[in-house]
């Protein structure tokens, strides 16, 4: 847990002890949590030590925002494990030019990861609060690629299709068929699919003009895909 306690305010940079102390903590999870455990790309890393997660989450979670685990940000989400964060980017093999979907935004840290990567980044939520949240947490960050909206992630986002690529953070029981439409030829996704509560498998797929590609990558527990009703 984070402790922060009092400095000489004199001998420290502006945003006072407190953003040193998130500052020390996150460079500790990048090479502790993700470059050990094997996430060698330095585009990634960079991301990952540049985004502040504890922006991202309730005030009463801040002090947990670099360990190593998921945290509960309300509505029964949570935000994502650093490193699982970092592996699916890093999966997703992110190129500048890219224009990328992301189902399920949750907090935004994802989409904020993703935002110094690519081009766009296009976020959908179905929880509404957590989308107002999200929106408003990227703006007041100054996240000015990434846009957010309300509404069912296994649709898409037709009218921005197709993607480069798309990341799903939330757990399917089968990949929805509507998403691997708006994916373009040669595009990747990376993908949680499974039942809740049961066994959950990290999918990488990629897109060829004879039909999809698909690698089971990592065992993964994902809180479920909710779909309108």
């Amino acid at each position: 847990m984070l402790m922060i306690g009092g400095c000489d305010s004199a001998s420290t940079p502006p945003g006072g002890p407190e953003m040193m102390v998130y500052e020390a903590a996150r460079k500790r999870m990048v090479r502790d949590q993700i470059a050990a455990r094997g996430v060698k790309d330095d585009r990634v890393l960079a991301a990952m030590a540049r985004v502040p997660r504890h922006e991202f989450m309730p005030a009463s979670q801040r002090p947990l925002a670099y360990e190593d685990g998921p945290l509960p940000i309300g509505h029964g989400q949570t935000i994502s494990q650093p490193y699982i964060v970092a592996f699916m980017t890093a999966a997703l093999d992110p190129k500048p030019e890219d224009r990328v979907l992301e189902i399920g935004t949750g907090s935004g840290y994802q989409a904020a990861v993703l935002s110094g990567l690519v081009a766009e980044v296009f976020s959908i939520e179905i929880v509404e609060p957590l989308a107002l949240r999200a929106k408003a947490d990227l703006k007041r960050l100054g996240y000015g690629n990434v846009r957010v909206r309300v509404g069912d992630g296994a649709l898409g986002w037709p009218e921005a299709a197709p993607f480069d690529a798309i990341i799903v953070t939330c757990a399917p029981e089968r990949v929805p068929r509507t998403l691997v439409d708006q994916l373009k030829v040669g595009g990747r996704m990376i993908v949680p699919v499974g039942p809740t509560g049961g066994a959950q498998e990290l999918y990488l797929l990629r897109k060829h003009p004879e039909g999809m590609e698909t690698q089971a990558v990592l065992p993964v527990r994902f809180v479920p895909m909710v779909k309108d009703r």
